[in-house]
């Protein structure tokens, strides 16, 4: 992480996994029994109450129900007018939970319920399933309200019984008593093992005014973030904010055990959707610019489609860094990915619940054996030399691991299935296919990228929906070839606006720029970022910071 003043960050811990409790059911379990048990012994210790001084006499309830009865023989219009504007109103908030939750965004549904203490927890406020469980409940007290206030046939002492009685009951069904619909009692009962999907830095301006859009980045989660802002001559965190882009930064939770059962489906609801979300209100603007570093790239795509899909209009423009997005030609990277080695790592992750970040390691290390395991060896085993002082050689070996499910998903789905690109990736409801990703799409890939062949994220591109499609390659590897400043002018890149042609006559075709790529997709985003406003404090009233950049994420060990 730089030391420059213009780099300071703030992290916000979003996102928090609900996938999480599942590696621990059988302790939550444990514990749900044990709290039924003491509630049980609590009950059979119950005082004996005369049925007398239970409540009202059974006379009560029976001489309301044949007047409700006759009412309905007499007036059967009114019932049905009850009936019609009680199920009308139902139904009407069942479709309008139905589309806010299919668009991941509360925000439009309406709640005009009143303040009401029981539920304070803002998850019945903010969570589909809690807020929908409310909301029913309401209709349902206001229609046995309005029945029992309206009905006749009842003197007033009776009527005042039956409305109180009638009430009691109406409190006592509240989905806030009930421990599998209070949110309150499930955090209790079924802690969540702390463990959030990501941490969201916002990176403090360096520059009196700012780009009205801002810039958020994924990157990978088999590595760590930090590989774009390793010290300050060549960051490319510290380069985007000194152009006036207001700068978001994703850093991932490290899996564990508990992590078992995330798939890209969590990444893409919990990760992206929320990410864009939050984004959107600290800065108080309708559309984000994105990019997706790798596997990041990968998934930002299937997120466009999930998006389109729900008619959800958050990403202005992508920038797809390193990605494959058609797999029909894996590259060197193809050898690890038949069955025999896959098959290994699902037999593993189903032990383990994680992909340890060895194995992914190791399968690169092999990519580049003669750099990363021979020469390391040579010089270590056989000359006694200690290895060198190498910030990028730090983050190399500073590896992450994968949820078991997610590796899986990617691996058979993608990797081998080249879903995405044919017959459509099931991910978040959605059968997602690349001719669906129709934002403006800048590309950059590597020429001797050992992980994201350029050839087949060049044919990703092609295969795109998107009518503003821009290409570019780079010099130099998978990392080296992103993380190339200007300053160095070093590797240069190529650039050929005919994307209909083969990688290969797209190249012999294409112009050789000298120095670094950056630049010229400086030049692009700006393009896409709106006019220039006062640069942003970092936060919001809603989403204060919590702490100074790089965050906790990044510093956790492997054990997550």
């Amino acid at each position: 992480m730089t030391t420059d003043d213009s780099t300071n960050s703030e992290p916000i811990n979003l996102g928090e996994d609900l996938h999480a409790a599942l590696p621990k059911l059988e302790e939550n379990i444990k514990r749900i029994q044990e709290l039924t048990q003491r509630l049980m012994k609590v009950m059979s210790h119950k005082r004996k109450v005369s049925q007398d001084l239970q409540g009202p006499s059974p006379e009560l309830y029976s001489k309301a129900s044949t007047v409700a009865f006759q009412e309905m023989t007499q007036n059967p219009s009114k019932i049905i007018e009850q009936q019609i504007e009680y199920w009308g109103k139902t139904f009407q908030h069942y479709i309008d939970a139905q589309q806010a939750f299919n668009k991941g965004n509360l925000d439009e549904t309406i709640d005009d319920t009143p303040t009401d203490r029981r539920f304070a927890n803002p998850l019945w406020q903010t969570h589909p399933y809690f807020n929908f469980l409310k909301q029913q409940y309401k209709l349902n007290a206001q229609s046995v309200d309005k029945v029992v206030t309206e009905m006749g046939g009842l003197d007033e002492s009776e009527k005042t019984r039956l409305e109180f009685f009638s009430n009691q009951i109406i409190d006592m069904l509240s989905p806030t008593n009930f421990l599998a619909t209070n949110p309150d009692t499930i955090n209790m009962c079924c802690p969540r093992n702390g463990n959030h999907m990501f941490e969201l830095i916002q990176y403090a301006p360096s520059t009196q005014k700012v780009y009205t859009k801002p810039l958020i980045i994924f990157p990978p989660w088999i590595n760590k973030f930090y590989v774009l802002d390793l010290k300050e001559k060549n960051s490319l965190v510290k380069w985007i904010v000194d152009q006036g882009f207001t700068l978001f930064v994703v850093s991932w939770a490290n899996a564990d055990e508990a992590s078992h059962d995330i798939g890209m489906t969590d990444y893409v609801e919990d990760g992206y959707l929320t990410a864009f979300k939050v984004v959107r209100e600290i800065c108080d603007v309708k559309k984000v610019n994105a990019v997706g570093y790798c596997i990041a790239g990968t998934t930002l795509s299937l997120s466009l489609t999930v998006m389109k899909e729900r008619g959800i209009d958050y990403v202005n423009s992508a920038t797809l860094f390193t990605t494959l997005t058609d797999f029909s030609n894996r590259g060197e990277v193809g050898v690890f990915l038949n069955d025999d080695f896959v098959d290994g790592i699902e037999t593993e992750v189903a032990q383990v619940g994680f992909l340890d970040s060895f194995f992914m390691s190791r399968t690169f290390s092999y990519l580049r054996s003669n750099d990363l395991i021979y020469q390391p060896a040579i010089r270590s085993y056989m000359m006694g030399e200690n290895p060198p002082a190498f910030d990028l050689l730090y983050w190399n070996g500073d590896g992450t691991n994968l949820p078991g499910k997610m590796a899986i998903e990617y691996l058979r789905g993608l990797c081998q299935g080249d879903n995405f690109a044919t017959n459509g990736f099931d991910v978040a409801g959605v059968s997602a296919k690349i001719a669906n990703v129709e934002v403006p799409i800048c590309a950059i890939s590597c020429e001797s990228d050992h992980i994201a062949a350029w050839k087949s994220s060049f044919q990703g591109v092609q295969k795109m929906g998107s009518k503003d499609k821009t290409f570019i390659l780079s010099g130099s590897g998978h990392i080296a070839g992103i993380v190339n400043p200007p300053v160095k002018n070093k590797y240069g890149f190529w650039t050929n606006d005919d994307l209909m042609l083969s990688p290969e006559d797209w190249k012999a075709a294409a112009q050789k720029h000298e120095g670094s790529w950056w630049p010229m997709w400086g030049n692009w985003l700006a393009k896409k970022s709106g006019k220039k406003i006062n640069s942003r404090t970092p936060g919001s009233a809603n989403h204060p910071p919590l702490a100074p950049a790089p965050g906790s994420y990044v510093l956790r060990d492997k054990s997550g």
